[in-house]
């Protein structure tokens, strides 16, 4: 069946369709949810991480300003916001926070940790980190004048500014806490959200309980859940299969998806949609000769990317070809658009044989390195095959070297890699977000180029300032035509999300983020 969450369209196929009166049954409280995690966080900040390894077992503890609504995205509900408004010109946001809430250890939650938390997200200090700094390089300041009221006021018009206070990263932490030390959220977790947290256990699992001051009347439904780390794909499947997971909120891949049908029936629940997330190749630009941009344009011409998503479509959870914005979206670029751009024609061997003069125009005909990859199997190891064997027709070759997460983002993060494979997913289309990983990286955290690129800085300001939307779509287009030629960074093919679920889990919503709807504040267990 069709059902539309907005701007993108939501595909979910339920092999075992609930009665039209299932989301009318009364909750049932108690149980606990266990649910596998293919991944660990490094760490616990949520203004530091990228990755569903954090989400997943770390944000049921916090809560945001505002969120998106589970059952309708990309629709704007408060969180920590009890109402909202927006002055006429668009430079103030005036929040009015709910009242009563407490942190897990007691204490008060109020205007000032709010202040304190965006302070922090937008200009780090002290050594703490802010992946998405530049979504809100905007405010000009943060105002607080008693303590259920907060003011942002922005210096420029930015046509984000409501969807990136909905962000699920920026998880509200306590004022007093980060006084005493900004790095504090890295190895302590201490939110309001639904759940206290009680324990990790390195390379087993992480649990939390319910918290009973929580500020959401009778929420949540659950005593505990536990996320259970299991980082093989058919061990995770298999306990899925055996019902001691009820769930892996990341996403299946299609042959993974038929098992689990035909082993279990009418057992399960399955829904699909769209991914914001694709795989990108990005290029440490500060080593030789990936500071060269004929290198680089070279490798992405190389990619038969209309080929491999109908192959890896079968195996993996890529499907669709597009662009630096998800294909589908209405601001990205058009089918036809496309194959405008360098490595999204579709006469591969014409683009092979301009690749070959490149690398040879470069000096580097028979170019060899080591490909950073991430040892996650789906669908990162298949990818990175895919891609070695794509190099591999224009004389290129690439060693494929995939560490845990943990070393992984590390090695990306210090530029200790030649070629990695990096992943641009984030919660909601917008270009803002989708775009930080290609502005400089003197502006933007989760650009690990290395490099700075003054053009495409002053296109991403001029769009993010472009309240027009068919104008704003012209200045993506030079967004995306500069940035595939010059090639710092390019995505190979976009992800397409399927989610098994046991039955029992009610309360949970299907969204094209595995970002989203993690909090469990809703879900409950029908035992």
């Amino acid at each position: 069946m069709m059902r539309k969450f907005g701007l993108p369209v939501v595909l979910v196929a339920a092999f075992a369709l609930l009665p039209a009166t299932a989301d009318a049954q009364t909750p049932k409280k108690g149980g606990e949810l266990r649910f596998a995690v293919s991944a660990e966080p490094p760490d616990y900040d949520c203004h530091a991480a990228t990755s569903f390894a954090f989400v997943h077992p770390v944000r049921p503890h916090y809560n945001t300003l505002l969120k998106f609504d589970p059952a309708n995205y990309p629709k704007v509900v408060g969180d920590l916001a009890q109402s909202w408004e927006q002055s006429k010109d668009g430079l103030t946001y005036t929040f009015k926070l709910k009242q009563n809430v407490k942190f897990h250890d007691g204490s008060p939650f109020s205007s000032a940790d709010v202040k304190a938390t965006y302070e922090r997200i937008r200009n780090p200090q002290n050594g703490a980190r802010s992946i998405r700094k530049a979504a809100y390089a905007d405010i000009a300041s943060i105002e607080t004048p008693d303590a259920s009221t907060v003011v942002f006021k922005l210096k420029a018009k930015n046509a984000s500014m409501l969807t990136n206070f909905a962000s699920p990263w920026d998880c509200i932490y306590s004022a007093a806490k980060l006084k005493e030390d900004q790095k504090f959220p890295e190895r302590n977790v201490m939110g309001t959200g639904p759940f206290k947290f009680v324990e990790h256990a390195a390379g087993s699992h992480w649990v939390g309980e319910r918290f009973a001051d929580y500020h959401v009347k009778d929420r949540p439904y659950l005593d505990r859940y536990r996320a259970i780390f299991i980082t093989n794909t058919a061990a995770r499947v298999n306990a899925l299969q055996a019902g001691e997971v009820l769930s892996e909120f990341r996403g299946h891949s299609p042959a993974d998806r038929d098992k689990l049908v035909s082993a279990l029936g009418n057992k399960i629940e399955v829904h699909e949609s769209p991914w914001i997330c694709s795989l990108v190749v990005t290029f440490n630009t500060e080593k030789k000769p990936f500071d060269d941009a004929r290198v680089r344009r070279a490798l992405s011409l190389a990619i038969d990317r209309y080929q491999g998503a109908e192959a890896l479509s079968k195996i993996a959870l890529v499907r669709h070809v597009g662009g630096v914005l998800r294909p589908g979206y209405e601001l990205a670029a058009s089918p036809a658009e496309l194959l405008k751009y360098p490595g999204f024609g579709k006469d591969i061997n014409a683009a092979r044989a301009e690749a070959k003069k490149l690398l040879a125009e470069a000096g580097v005909k028979d170019l060899s390195f080591k490909f950073l990859n991430r040892n996650v199997p789906m669908p990162y190891t298949p990818v990175g095959v895919f891609l070695i064997d794509q190099w591999r027709q224009i004389g290129v070759t690439a060693e494929h070297d995939q560490p845990e997460t943990k070393a992984y983002i590390a090695n990306l993060r210090g530029g200790n890699y030649e070629v990695g494979l990096d992943f641009n997913c984030d919660a909601v289309d917008d270009p803002n977000l989708q775009l930080a990983k290609y502005i400089s990286a003197d502006r933007s955290p989760i650009n690990y180029g290395r490099y700075n690129d003054r053009k495409l800085d002053e296109l991403y300001d001029a769009q993010k300032g472009e309240l027009d939307p068919a104008k704003r779509k012209q200045i993506l287009r030079q967004f995306g035509q500069h940035a595939l030629t010059e090639a710092y960074t390019f995505p190979t093919i976009w992800w397409h999300r399927i989610i098994v679920n046991w039955k029992q889990i009610k309360g949970w919503h299907m969204s094209p983020s595995h970002y989203l709807n993690q909090d469990l504040q809703d879900v409950w267990l029908d035992q």
